[in-house]
């Protein structure tokens, strides 16, 4: 089950070119957005919004405390400074607790893979996010991928082959490869050497006193 974080914001009426006064009063501007709802422009301190973000990510809910009044949320979109980093705006999305949603999670890669132990292959990566499917309470940060079962070359994992918690479903086409064994190339470099047959150091002359030689 996806855990629900908290968030308190404040209305902005404050919009355009001008949000540039609030965030050098440590506010970011932010809006929530949704089928069912209309915009609502918001204003949120800095480091709260940062901390909740860094916890929640894109998968899990956030509540939003805007004058008493909550609203279940997903955070779509964060914009950042191009030069310092720091948060300059989000987009959240109003959550119907009821009705399911589609985002995109990483995949990890987890175990040994015995081709791989034994020399024979590289694991390569054909996905690295999945799409997936869910209720807004049963979303999931990421989506395990055991390679522990590909023991040669060839081997692979198929969408259809991930485990996935009850209620989750993955949006990708089932018999897509997510990860394959290919063969290890060793790849090196040989110089070869030849010597001429025949060859001899110079001959050093010694020109004696009295001795003309031609040049």
């Amino acid at each position: 089950m996806s855990k629900t974080y908290t968030l308190a914001a404040n209305p902005r009426t404050v919009t355009g070119k001008k949000v540039g006064q609030i965030r050098r009063q440590g506010l970011v501007p932010a809006v929530i957005y949704g089928a069912k709802v209309q915009p609502t422009h918001l204003q949120i301190a800095y480091r709260d919004l940062e901390t909740t973000l860094l916890k929640a990510g894109g998968t899990h809910l956030i509540d939003v405390n805007v004058d008493g009044a909550v609203q279940t949320v997903l955070a779509r979109s964060v914009q950042r400074d191009v030069l310092k980093g720091t948060i300059i705006h989000v987009d959240f999305l109003a959550i119907d607790k009821s009705t399911k949603i589609t985002t995109e999670v990483p995949l990890h890669f987890v175990g040994e893979s015995p081709a791989v132990a034994a020399r024979m292959g590289v694991v390569q990566s054909d996905m690295q996010t999945i799409e997936i499917e869910a209720l807004p309470m049963d979303l999931i940060d990421g989506v395990n991928v055991d390679v522990s079962g590909l023991t040669e070359v060839g081997s692979v994992v198929h969408v259809r082959e991930l485990v996935l918690p009850s209620g989750v479903t993955a949006r990708a086409d089932a018999d897509a490869v997510v990860v394959r064994i290919v063969p290890l190339r060793i790849i090196s470099d040989i110089e070869e050497t030849s010597s001429e047959e025949g060859a001899s150091e110079p001959e050093l002359v010694e020109r004696k006193r009295g001795e003309d030689f031609e040049d």
